[in-house]
């Protein structure tokens, strides 16, 4: 793969809703921002920044709130999705623009969907990268669900939800346990890779680990990935999980409703979020009205836009150049 240089990458930071946001950005023209997931950082559109730059586009990556350089809000509830929507709203204005379209993975596709979904006014187009977007609705309460799945595993969400608990896993041993979840839930992992979603006793029994790194991800890579968690813990990426049930509530007055802005989705063959998501994406004619494009990429896993640049980034301008 190649190298990626950081001279031209402008970093720096941006009050909105209240909070810092720590913003990378690259190039001029129409803003694209960015917004990565669980448990990334900026850092995970090093290999789109530089690109959507070239095209013509003011590329912007963010730390999430509770991520990196942003401002990290002790109190759960902040982390509901209508204060992440702010965070995004706010910070078109603070940028000094009008309008963005939104690029999101992994969390931050459901962040990007539902901003899309509340304030179509302000967004051009927006791109779900690995996770779907699905209406909010449903008559059962989310961790209701989740607890109901137990037996001697449970999912993932819900082995999240009680603070401090995947915390002591996560941050026994951040890099090691980054390296075995980044390559565990790759392309790159073994077929025969235990299911990630459900856990035992803890997450990392299940995690496979390369004898070489992969290709998209170096050692250097994953120091910087490391040196942020390090340095911040993994509350505020956790936290977003612990707030699925006010998100339930906050979100119930916009049941079933579409996103009636352009839409691009890009999935991995290997990506769990979008297997599990099938029903998610044959909804997308009545959910997606104005969809561009659903594409699937053969062979990738989770880390979609890191494992398949190349891919991910023709896909990204042909579809900033059909809505700009």
């Amino acid at each position: 793969m190649s190298e990626i240089t950081h001279h031209d990458i402008k970093h720096h930071n941006v009050e909105s809703n209240g909070i810092r946001i720590h913003v990378a950005e690259c190039g001029a023209g129409p803003l694209v921002i960015l917004v990565h997931g669980f448990p990334e950082s900026w850092y995970s559109w090093r290999y789109q920044l530089p690109r959507l730059a070239d095209a013509g586009y003011r590329a912007v990556a963010i730390d999430v709130r509770g991520y990196g350089r942003s401002s990290a809000p002790g109190p759960v509830e902040d982390y509901r999705m209508v204060k992440k929507v702010g965070d995004i709203v706010g910070l078109v204005s603070a940028l000094g623009d009008e309008r963005a379209t939104l690029i999101g993975h992994d969390w931050g596709a459901p962040i990007v969907w539902t901003s899309a979904l509340l304030r179509p006014d302000l967004f051009r187009g927006v791109a779900g990268i690995s996770v779907p977007y699905a209406p909010p609705s449903g008559p059962v309460r989310p961790t209701d669900r989740f607890a109901a799945m137990r037996g001697d595993e449970r999912f993932y969400i819900d082995y999240f939800q009680e603070p401090g608990v995947a915390e002591a896993e996560l941050e026994k041993d951040v890099r090691r346990w980054l390296l075995g979840f980044y390559f565990s839930a790759s392309g790159d992992a073994p077929s025969d890779v235990p299911n990630l979603g459900m856990v035992g006793k803890e997450m990392q029994d299940k995690f496979v680990y390369p004898e070489v790194m992969p290709d998209w991800l170096s050692e250097d890579d994953l120091d910087v990935y490391a040196a942020e968690f390090e340095y911040t813990g993994f509350s505020g990426g956790l936290n977003r999980y612990r707030n699925i049930d006010r998100d339930w509530e906050d979100l119930a007055a916009f049941a079933d409703r579409p996103i009636e802005i352009p839409a691009l989705f890009v999935g991995g063959s290997r990506d769990g979020p979008t297997i599990m998501a099938a029903p998610a994406i044959e909804k997308f004619p009545e959910t997606l009205p104005k969809l561009h494009a659903s594409i699937i990429i053969e062979g990738s896993g989770h880390w979609i836009q890191q494992e398949r640049p190349e891919e991910t980034n023709a896909a990204l301008l042909d579809f900033l150049g059909a809505i700009h």
